[in-house]
């Protein structure tokens, strides 16, 4: 059939296999938004060391998801339904460093003789390591294929209100029965280098509006908890990054009861299913925590597609 459009969802990807661990790595650590090495010569070189410093500690990492990241399946889960919610638009995604990769899922659009293009970032906040490196290879890729379209970008919605209500819907969900005022709520967001967010990056500010947004909305809706937390995970390597740290606050507020909201996730990944949910589930244990539960992100949620249904549509 003809469509009017398409809507693109575009994210980091992981590795749907443990063979694609290795690839999955070496092209992350190979993007100078990654990696901020002018030099490509040193860049690969440094790329290709931490590459095989992490190698066996990620595969164990997937193999205790199953063999793979969970972010491919639940995207294609959720374009599928926003594909039968609104069939005269082409939902498709492309991820930054495992396939589809942006190229060939733009040049199916050009086949599909579709000129409407809107890229959706699948990053809630804006930052120059993810949401401008996924843009970026989009324009490289419509460059290569001399493609010319009209294209829109959803940069961010680190504030929008259908944004946060969803995050108090899966909280409310994710207590079930249980009294929000038996909690503490940590926002875990992925971290980066400080010396990015001098670079003038405005993660950390879109982090923290987040924050500030959801603490609003949980008072109008009632919702009380012992403390809100904001704090960061994920950090790699020995330069100074984004804190407090994730796994320094579950040990500062143990052994209360901690429920995790991944704020700057969308889509389950390796660092929400294993980080949050198994790793720091066992920290938790270990320190006394009677009660730790981890929000799921929005994957395919009716939530999450009235979002994009609501920024996409024109």
């Amino acid at each position: 059939m003809g469509y009017n459009n398409a809507v693109v969802l575009l994210n980091m990807g992981g590795p749907n296999s443990l063979q694609e661990v290795a690839p999955f790595l070496k092209n992350i650590f190979a993007d100078p938004c990654i990696l901020s090495i002018q030099n490509n010569t040193f860049r690969s070189l440094l790329g290709n060391m931490i590459v095989n410093s992490r190698l066996e500690k990620s595969k164990k990492i997937y193999a205790a998801l199953g063999g793979c990241s969970p972010i491919t399946q639940i995207t294609f889960s959720l374009t599928q339904k926003l594909q039968a919610r609104n069939p005269s638009t082409f939902y498709t995604y492309a991820m930054r460093y495992t396939a589809p990769f942006c190229y060939d899922v733009l040049k199916e659009i050009c086949e599909k003789g579709i000129h409407d293009i809107t890229l959706f970032s699948m990053y809630p906040q804006y930052s120059t390591t993810t949401t401008f490196s996924s843009f970026n290879d989009a324009a490289s890729a419509l460059k290569k294929l001399e493609f010319q379209p009209t294209v829109r970008l959803i940069e961010r919605y680190y504030d929008h209100v259908l944004y946060i209500n969803s995050i108090v819907n899966s909280l409310q969900k994710t207590l079930a029965s249980a009294d929000s005022e038996d909690f503490v709520l940590i926002l875990s967001a992925h971290s980066v280098p400080i010396s990015r967010i001098k670079r003038g990056d405005p993660y950390k500010s879109e982090c923290e509006k987040s924050y500030d947004c959801l603490i609003e909305s949980l008072k109008q809706s009632g919702m009380k908890f012992q403390n809100i937390i904001l704090s960061y995970q994920s950090k790699v390597g020995p330069v100074k990054w984004l804190g407090p740290n994730t796994r320094d606050i579950i040990r500062q507020q143990a052994p209360k009861n901690l429920i995790i909201y991944p704020l700057s996730f969308s889509i389950d990944n390796s660092e929400t299913r294993y980080e949050l949910s198994i790793q720091y589930r066992e920290l938790a244990d270990s320190l006394g925590v009677k009660d730790y539960r981890v929000c799921e992100c929005l994957n395919d949620s009716e939530d999450f597609m009235n979002l994009i249904l609501t920024l996409t549509q024109h």
